[in-house]
Order: structure tokens, then sequence, then C-alpha cells
């Protein structure tokens, strides 16, 4: 052996060192003791005297050694307990070990520390049904191909820091008893979690993972935080019982009918993750974009103690969530907006005013043929609007609720829209909100009201020059009787005579001075003190009427958008 820095810190078998030329220190194995070779250089004799003398429960200490299939098997074989028919081992030190072949510990029970830090598995590993009583360090270990721990038993310490994993890897039905650290571990395939139970969990990453992380009726026992970029995190049926908090990245995020008793908070991180040794985390496994979290479903989901923050929501399905009016939106969380530019509904050309909408409307809307929205993914329902009307409803309270109204002003509009297209709605009913919507966009559209009071108010001047004012102003004349020695005085004002010129001598500065005055006191309930035809008698009842009702829109139209 030799004083070289980079020799291992245990007794080696330096195998094919070049010591003369000063060349590297050759095999790192572990020496098998009494002999200075490790397992893979002993000599056959040396090597059946050392395996003859393992035990089931014996520990075992091979660091650094190369393995192959027949050695591997070898060993395993030494230590089987015959009732059982899988190996029993002690502590299990394979640290820096590489297995140049598939690696089968399936059914092994380790009852002392299991040591895999900076092991190499060149092909298949398989741990399923595996059993570690003690601490399981993974870290820094290499699965070329990834790694099969189904239904693993970890029952304290998990640690698979800065683990590579370069295929699909599956922990469905694993346990962790104990705490579980995946801290810089990067998943280039499938990381699976479906089914595992997370009984001491704190901390879950951070992780990358270049597919899907799925999390799939997963149980979280204890308060955890997960932190994790990937393209997809399917957390549909997942259980936490505790409360716990989702740092993500560039995911696409699926919670249909998780269930959360304590608050879960799911938040967007800008910034790349730090591992906790300080390091950056290599994201270079996933497709890099737009960092922020797009939740696609909320279906089934009980959101009394959800937080959102800073998530996309364009393409959520809200759908039978249930307490949505309690969902708490933090920081911009934007959801589908309606199409852009002028566009046909038959020969009419239509633009639809801005305002945030449900992936659903347009779903919806396409499925009656409606142009620029975008359609339903392959295999998801359509809902109908008598369920999209109590989406927005219970969006609009849970905004109203934390005194944001104008943030509740789109789902106020939702709601009205579904109403209005609901089959089941009354016919009137649906008269009366179509005529709502017309004149001022539910109470919500100023410009509308607007437009429509300005229009109003011109027709109603134009009308009052042309029918409503009289020729003249009716003057009052006295007429008197004589009878005898008595006379009789009586004052008569004549009638307004109807305006019978032509147009041109109608429509006079004079006769727009006066239908100006009749038709801005109208706005305000008030009488113009003009004396009007019979028509323009009832034009300004009507103006009265209508006018005020359009001004009062308009400005509730500006309260609703401005409101604290």
């Amino acid at each position: 052996m030799t004083s070289d820095p980079s020799a291992p810190r245990w007794p080696y078998c330096g195998h094919g060192a070049d010591l003369a030329a000063g060349g590297p220190v050759g095999c790192r194995g572990r020496s098998v003791e009494p002999n200075t070779s490790c397992l893979a250089h002993l000599a056959d004799g040396d090597r059946g005297t050392y395996l003859a003398s393992l035990a089931p429960g014996n520990d075992v200490d091979h660091r650094g050694t190369e393995f192959d299939a027949t050695l591997l098997m070898e060993l395993l074989d030494a230590l089987i307990d015959p009732t059982t028919g899988h190996a029993r081992i002690g502590e299990a030190r394979f640290d820096e070990v590489t297995f140049g072949c598939d690696v089968s510990f399936e059914g092994v029970t380790f009852y002392g520390e299991a040591w895999f830090d900076g092991a190499t598995l060149t092909s298949g590993a398989e741990f399923t049904k595996a059993i570690f009583c003690q601490g399981a360090w993974f870290g820094g270990a290499t699965f070329v191909y990834g790694a099969e721990f189904l239904e693993t038993t970890f029952r304290t310490d998990a640690w698979f820091v800065h683990a590579i994993f370069g295929g699909d890897t599956r922990f469905s039905g694993a346990v962790f008893g104990g705490d579980v650290r995946f801290d810089g571990a990067i998943f280039d395939g499938i990381a699976m979690f479906f089914r595992a139970a997370f009984e001491k969990a704190t901390l879950v990453g951070p992780l990358a993972c270049s597919t899907v992380i799925d999390f799939r009726e997963a149980s979280f026992t204890g308060p955890v935080v997960i932190q994790a970029a990937a393209a997809e995190l399917n957390c549909t049926r997942t259980r936490w019982e505790s409360a716990a908090i989702m740092r993500l990245r560039l995911a696409d995020v699926d919670l249909s009918d998780a269930v959360f008793e304590y608050p879960l908070k799911i938040s967007s991180r800008s910034s790349p993750f730090h591992a906790g040794d300080g390091s950056l985390l290599d994201e270079s496994v996933v497709t890099l974009g737009d960092p922020t979290v797009r939740i696609l479903s909320l279906r089934g989901v009980d959101c009394a103690h959800l937080v959102l923050s800073d998530v996309d929501l364009t393409e959520c399905l809200f759908s039978g969530a249930v307490h949505l009016d309690q969902v708490r939106m933090e920081g911009v969380c934007p959801l589908a907006q309606v199409p852009e530019g002028i566009r046909r509904r038959g020969s009419l050309p239509v633009r639809w005013t801005p305002r945030r909408t449900l992936a659903e409307e347009h779903h919806w809307r396409v499925a009656r043929g409606g142009a620029g929205w975008s359609a339903a993914p392959a295999g998801t329902d359509h809902t109908g609007p008598a369920s999209l009307a109590s989406v927005y409803r219970q969006l609009r309270k849970s905004f109203e609720d934390s005194k944001n109204e104008p943030g509740a002003a789109d789902f106020y509009y939702g709601e009205m829209e579904m109403r209005r297209h609901d089959p089941a709605t009354p016919r009137a009913e649906r008269w009366l909100l179509a005529g709502y919507w017309g004149l001022s966009g539910y109470g919500l559209r100023a410009t509308r009201a607007l437009i429509w009071l300005l229009t109003a108010m011109t027709v109603t001047l134009l009308a009052m020059m042309l029918w409503g004012l009289p020729t003249n102003d009716p003057k009052t004349e006295t007429k008197g009787r004589l009878r005898g020695t008595e006379i009789a005085l009586t004052a008569e004002t004549s009638a307004p005579l109807n305006p019978s010129g032509s147009w041109h001598q109608r429509l006079s500065i004079e006769r727009f001075d006066k239908s100006l005055q009749v038709v801005f006191n109208s706005v305000i309930f008030r009488s113009s003190g003009q004396n009007l035809t019979t028509t323009g008698t009832y034009m300004e009842m009507a103006s009265r009427l209508a006018e005020p009702v359009l001004l009062g829109l308009a400005l509730l139209a500006i309260r609703g958008r401005i409101k604290r």
C-alpha cells in the first residue's frame, strides 16, 4: 500500500497497482482478513474458506470491491436463512462498491446499518421486499438503470442524498418508518412512490426528475416539506395527515382526489434549489422553461386547507372540488383568458371582453362550437353550466372573503354567464340576464353601460327636438264675458302645438338647448320644467326611468373594479 491521498480509508487490496512507478493504488476492495486481498481477488481456496465461515446475520464489509454476478450470488447464498429462504445480514458495508451485474437483494433483511454510499450499480438493481432495520445509506450512489424498491421497508433513516437514478425507479409500496432524504437526488426517469408510506419524513428533496414523480395513493403521516423540480407531479389520492409544504419548479401537478386534513401550501419557486450542503441542484435532466408550477386538477379535493401561491391555474379542473370558497390564492395565480381579437358568431363579429375564466368553460364552449377557446384534453369529461356556475360562485366568495372584490368580479361574471346559458334556468330569468349582460355586462362593464347611456340620451335629445317640444311655448290668454253689470274673466293656457315645420326647422339651436335640458334632467330624476307635447311628455317619462338606471350600472361597474 502507498500513502497516496486517493487511497481508500480502509485496508485495501491494491491488486494491479504499479507501486514502483508510483502508479494508481490498484484495486480498492476491502481486504478480507486475515488475507490482504479483497473478496474478488482472493484465491479460490481462501474465498471458499471465508464464505464457509459466514452465517445468517453476520456483518459483511466489502467496501470498494468489484462484484460480478457469480461473486454476489456466492456471498448472498452464504447468508441465506434456511427458515425463510432469504439472506440475513448484520451490518453491511458496500461503500463505493461497483456491481457490474444485475443486483438482487430481494427479500434480504439488513439487521444492522446498510451502507451503499458511493456505490455504482451498472445494471438492474433489485431491493424488492428488502427490510432495513437500521439506517440505509445510499448517499452518492449511482443506479445506472434505475432501481426497484417495491414494498421495501426502511424502519429508520433512509438517505439517498445526491444519489443518481439513471432510469425508472420504483418505491411503490415502500414504507419509510424513519426520516428519508433525497437531498440533491436526480431521477432521469420515473420516480414512483405509488402507495408509499412516509411515516416520519420531514424533508423530501430537493430532487430533480426528468419525467414524473408519482405520489399516487402515497401517505405522509407527519409534517413534511417536499421540494422538487420535475416535469410532472402526480398526487392523485395522495394523503397528508399533517401540515405540508410543496415548493416546486416546472412541474404539472395533478391533485385529483387528494386528501389533506391540515394546511397544504403549494408554491412555485423561481430560482433553482440548493442541496443541504449548499451545492446547486442539477436540473439538467428536466426540460427547462417557465419555472411556474401548473396545477392541472383539483377535482375531488376538499380545498378548506389549501393555499396556492404563484401557481398557474390556466388548465386547472375545479369541478368536483369542495369548499372552494375557502381556498386561498396568494401572489400571481393566472387563470385562462377569453379568446383575443374579433371572432365570428354566425355572420356577426364578436369580441370578448377580457376576463379570467375556468378551463372547463373553455371546454364547454368548444363543445358548443365556440371558436378560439381551448379544447378539453383527451378523456376529460365536459362540465355543464350549472356545475360551472357553482364553481364560479365559490371562487367569488373566496376572493370576497379575502377583501379582494375587484379580483372576484370576473368570477361573478362567469357565474352570471353560466346561469344565462343553463337550460335549467327559467326562460324569463334567462331573458332578464341577457338584458343585464347586454346593457352593462352584469354590472361589470362600465364602458358598455356608458355607451348605452349616451345612446339613450342622444336618441331622446333628437326625439325631443323633432316631436317633443311644441312649436311655441303655450301662452296664457284672458277672456272676459259681460252679463249686465257683471264681468267674468277666464285665464286659459293654450294646448302645446305639435311641431309641423321641416326637420331643418325643428333641429335648431334653440330647440337643441331646450331638449338638452330635458335629457340631462331626466338622468337625475328631475323635471326639466319645459312645456312638452304629449309625445314629449311620454318620452321624458321613459328617459327618467331608463337613463338613471344606465348611469347607475356604469357607476356600479366602476365601483366593482376599485372597491377594496
